[in-house]
């Protein structure tokens, strides 16, 4: 049996620290445009329990902007994200801009502790799909994905990859559908 000396371990450990913190601080910025969808149909239903095990249902939400976001802990776009999703909920929100985060396939004891630690911390509701079961009628091929869902119940926005959703030209994206004529 080979024995590590405790030294060598803690000099393991901090040179994977000091190589690991440049990476993270080299991330690409997150971007703030979201793509018109191309062809106009209904969003798909959506109707799942939140962290205090209330459903919400999208199709309760007619007549407001909601943006959906799919996401999970263990995604780093997604958590980068995270902070500007309640900043533009908090932005938005009394204008008629609801922020509805899906978590796929985690459950509260996972989400719960990520949760405390991002600031400003989502006040927006976190809806629990733990059996991954809405990505499909969705159409979500990755991590964080966004829809952008008009007020008459038609899909106006996507996005795949993180965003920074607090960004002015995003507001203004989002606040576009709320003038007559401008749902595609």
């Amino acid at each position: 049996m080979c024995v590590v000396p405790a030294d060598y371990i803690k000099w393991l450990g901090l040179w994977l620290c000091l190589w690991l913190v440049p990476a993270q601080a080299e991330l690409p910025p997150l971007t703030h445009n979201l793509i018109p969808v191309s062809e106009s149909r209904s969003a798909p239903d959506l109707r799942l329990p939140d962290m205090d095990d209330e459903i919400v249902d999208i199709r309760s939400l007619k007549g407001k902007v909601v943006v959906v976001n799919f996401w999970a802990t263990w995604c780093p776009p997604c958590r980068r994200e995270m902070p500007s999703l309640e900043q533009l909920y908090q932005a938005t929100k009394e204008r008629g801009v609801v922020v509805l985060a899906v978590n796929i396939g985690e459950d509260v004891d996972a989400i719960f502790p990520f949760l405390g630690r991002v600031e400003p911390s989502p006040s927006f509701p976190i809806l629990l799909d733990s059996d991954s079961s809405s990505p499909s009628a969705w159409k979500v091929r990755g991590l964080p994905t966004t829809f952008v869902v008009a007020p008459d119940g038609t899909l106006a926005f996507q996005a795949v990859g993180g965003r920074e959703f607090s960004h002015p030209d995003l507001i203004k994206q989002l606040m576009s559908l709320f003038e007559e004529g401008s749902i595609k």
